[in-house]
């Protein structure tokens, strides 16, 4: 398997496949694929079902399988970018919910619930999120461009809520209070922002799609009441 990430800020995974091998991808998530490449839908039991739809993605998975070699695209469904991440067995990946487009290898999907209540009521990336665990390739969308970074053992980040898109198992995620009334009244950023702590690694989004609905909001026309 090999694969490619084309486009600008609207792009797509094109992943060429060998004959037998398999890739997963929520239903509806393929943009076009060659013949010989045939598709097989299945839930994967009751909780599993239920844990991707508290995620914010679809209840039922597609498996393409390639029964001769050929190619098969998976487009982002918003502007932003598309980063592969290897999962392997003692470095599974948190991430946002809804960012999972498809996944090569035994990648397993799971719910990850905020361990801390600040984090999981003021984060931003809400109380729910996902986990990739096992051994193989994930792709993820990336709302807007991606900026990743490598912080070491102790070393932190602040993040204004919603802009953490993905990170290592092993970053520590915090939530903590902008200090200052002035800074909290008239600063602009919100009551909370994120602390990520190293060691692991992060990706960042410049673009979270709550806040691009709010602003897209503020120009829309509104019926009087």
């Amino acid at each position: 398997m090999n694969y490619e990430i084309v486009g600008d800020n609207l792009p797509a995974v094109l992943i060429r496949l060998d004959a037998g091998e398999v890739v997963t991808c929520e239903s509806g998530s393929m943009s076009w694929m060659d013949a010989g490449i045939e598709m097989k839908t299945e839930g994967g039991g009751v909780g599993k079902m239920f844990g991707r739809m508290f995620t914010g993605e679809n209840l039922m998975l597609n498996k393409y399988v390639a029964n001769q070699a050929g190619e098969i695209a998976f487009a982002s469904s918003f502007p932003g970018s598309i980063r592969a991440i290897e999962v392997t067995p003692d470095k599974p990946v948190i991430a946002q919910k809804g960012t999972f487009l498809a996944s090569v290898g035994n990648v397993e999907m799971s719910v990850h619930f905020q361990k801390k209540v600040g984090g999981a009521l003021f984060g931003g990336e809400g109380i729910i999120m996902q986990k990739f665990s096992g051994s193989g390739l994930v792709f993820v969308e990336i709302d807007g461009s991606a900026v990743e970074y490598d912080l070491q053992p102790g070393e932190t980040k602040i993040v204004d809520t919603g802009y953490t898109a993905v990170m290592d198992a092993s970053v520590g995620y915090d939530i903590v209070t902008v200090k200052g009334i002035k800074n909290i009244v008239f600063g602009g950023e919100g009551l909370f922002n994120t602390v990520l702590t190293g060691p692991g690694h992060v990706i960042l989004q410049t673009m979270p799609i709550s806040g691009t609905a709010m602003k897209l909001y503020q120009y829309m026309p509104h019926p009087s009441n």
